[in-house]
């Protein structure tokens, strides 16, 4: 007697080759990133300025002299946080003199402008975001306990709850373009000759590659998940 999938085994098996085609997409974005980043941290700026100094001037320039820039540890762990209105930068960033250094500071003070314009995006982003974080994990649950027991309506509810993870993701898109942006035009008018400004691009344009493959990682996730559940009720 042949084995039958059915319509359950038969959509697990395409959104699990979806998710694997996501995650080589995402591990490809990562290693982009990484090697855009080892090429230019290797290449000083002709002003001889660090990143932290970049940063000082840009939001001193922008009136955010209340906004302060901190060290941190790791790779790559910068990241500008609303809440103490404060940038922190890794240590390669905040003392280094490369295009890299440069353009990942001025990114982040990007983020910093946005806040003081109230950029619409990012106020949407921060209004998905504890809708999301929530959807996350009862998303989950239902989902798990729908399937289990049988009941799809349940599952499709923790579906319809886990959406906003993607929702928060396109939303961060904008957010971090934008921010790239606002940080490239302000370095070529101030800080950077034509050559050293494409480098600044292409880092700006690696990094953002990783935003855009998790969006797609999640999304491929969130279609397996509809077609396991879609799968599941057709069966029934």
């Amino acid at each position: 007697m042949p084995f039958y999938y059915g319509y359950y085994g038969s959509y697990y098996m395409i959104g699990t080759v979806l998710v694997i085609l996501a995650a080589l997409l995402a591990l490809w974005a990562q290693m982009k990133v990484q090697s855009t980043y080892s090429r230019y941290k290797k290449i000083p700026n002709s002003k001889g300025m660090t990143g932290a100094q970049i940063a000082r001037e840009i939001l001193d320039s922008e009136g955010l002299r209340h906004v302060e820039i901190f060290e941190v540890q790791g790779l790559l762990s910068d990241h500008y946080d609303p809440r103490n209105q404060s940038i922190s930068l890794s240590r390669d960033i905040y003392h280094g003199t490369s295009l890299a250094a440069l353009a990942v500071a001025a990114h982040e003070c990007g983020h910093a402008i946005q806040y003081k314009e109230k950029y619409v995006p990012i106020t949407m982003r921060n209004a998905i975001l504890p809708i999301a974080n929530i959807g996350q994990y009862l998303g989950w649950f239902a989902i798990m306990i729908g399937l289990i027991l049988g009941r799809n309506q349940i599952a499709w509810i923790g579906f319809f709850a886990m959406c906003g993870i993607l929702l928060f993701q396109i939303v961060t898109l904008p957010v971090e373009f934008d921010a790239s942006g606002r940080a490239l035009r302000i370095l070529k008018a101030h800080y950077l000759t034509s050559d050293e400004y494409v480098g600044a691009r292409k880092m700006l344009s690696a990094a953002a590659m990783t935003y855009v493959a998790a969006m797609i990682s999640t999304l491929m996730s969130m279609l397996r998940i509809f077609l396991i559940i879609l799968g599941n009720s057709r069966d029934d």
